[in-house]
């Protein structure tokens, strides 16, 4: 009879699990139909830094395609991206609503905190690559182009659509995860694989790490790698005082 209730069980979590999973794809494809009625928009928004880092050298500017579909296409990848950026949200709620039954009160009181600073963080990590990072980047790769005077040939970028959206949206996911580093290491603290001590006496390796994670993530230039890898170390050291800060309350409860 036991067996029988634990198989019950266990199916009923699975019908759970597949009806929030059906809600979360049906949010999604909702806002992805939705966001590509303004594709172009979107396409404008994301496009702007490399126009607003053009505009004053003189130059008619533009991007090209050059294969006949790679606009609708690169239209359905800029409605793909919005749609998932505004879901995450949606998403993370419909997690949380899954796993809130099971949890203890003082369990949700945890993890309720990680699930409203994780899409935050991960905000905080586009906003840096759209107003900084990209500015600086298309300024420091449009530096190598020539005027023809000592190659008898101008070398002039005409970048492709596909391209540069595939490259901005891949830097903003890219540091948008990236950006999760104090949420990885709070909960590893909180279930005990690390603690304080042990970030601090690593902390040498992880610069060495974090370095080579930025170059992994990041198109090979100093501008992109340095703007991930900085951010990235100030969150290092920041997640070393939360961690800090959960022994400290660990500690005061088992006192009490």
């Amino acid at each position: 009879m036991r067996n029988e209730d634990q198989e019950s069980g266990f199916i009923s979590h699975l019908a759970e699990l597949r009806k929030r999973l059906i809600h979360s794809f049906i949010f999604l494809i909702v806002f992805f139909l939705f966001c590509y009625l303004f594709a172009e928009h979107l396409y404008g928004f994301l496009v702007d830094p490399f126009a607003q880092a053009v505009k004053d050298d003189g130059t008619d500017r533009r991007l090209i395609f050059t294969a006949l579909q790679e606009t609708f296409l690169t239209y359905l990848k800029v409605s793909f991206f919005a749609a998932f950026f505004i879901t995450c949200p949606f998403i993370l709620i419909q997690i949380w609503k899954f796993i809130a039954p099971g949890l203890y009160k003082h369990e949700k009181t945890a993890i309720l905190p990680y699930l409203i600073l994780t899409p935050i963080l991960f905000f905080l990590g586009g906003m840096l690559v759209y107003y900084l990072i990209m500015p600086l980047a298309i300024k420091f790769f449009l530096s190598f182009e020539s005027s023809g005077l000592s190659t008898n040939l101008p070398i002039q970028l005409e970048a492709k659509v596909n391209e540069y959206l595939s490259l901005v949206m891949k830097l903003i996911f890219a540091f948008g995860i990236s950006f999760q580093l104090p949420v990885v290491l709070s909960l590893l603290a909180r279930v005990g694989v690390v603690d304080s001590q042990f970030l601090k006496t690593r902390r040498k390796y992880v610069i060495v790490i974090i370095f080579a994670a930025a170059a992994l993530l990041t198109p090979p230039d100093p501008i992109t790698q340095i703007g991930l890898a900085i951010p990235l170390l100030i969150l290092y050291e920041l997640s070393i005082f939360s961690v800090k800060f959960i022994e400290n309350k660990n500690l005061e409860r088992n006192d009490a």
